[in-house]
């Protein structure tokens, strides 16, 4: 099980850096060419490494990081349409896995 949730945080929080540039950069931008906006993914990747080396702390820290990314999703996927909208969707899916899945682990690493 503790597999499991890691593989699940480390492969949800590289496809949110993964979507949050390609986001901002070239599938649909705020501005034509590109926008500013994706220097949201630097924040990602500041528990990148913890979280792939399985350092609890991280896993703990970063599930409150997270919901910030959910929070962006929810309201640009409940304001935005089309190709934006589904995006933004996808964000808030993959911020819920990220912070379901750092959660458990968490708990599960947990020394008795």
């Amino acid at each position: 099980m503790r597999r499991t949730l890691y593989l699940g945080a480390c492969l949800s929080l590289l496809g949110l850096i993964f979507l949050c540039l390609a986001w901002e950069l070239w599938l649909a931008p705020l501005r034509p060419g590109g926008s500013w906006m994706a220097l949201k993914a630097l924040p990602l990747l500041a528990p990148l490494l913890g979280v792939l080396n399985g350092r609890r702390y991280t896993y703990q820290w970063a599930s409150m990081l997270i919901l910030a990314y959910l929070a962006e999703g929810v309201m640009r996927a409940a304001s935005e349409s089309g190709l934006a909208g589904a995006l933004a969707l996808a964000e808030a899916l993959l911020a819920l896995v990220f912070f379901g899945s750092a959660v458990f682990y968490a708990r599960s690493s947990r020394s008795a």
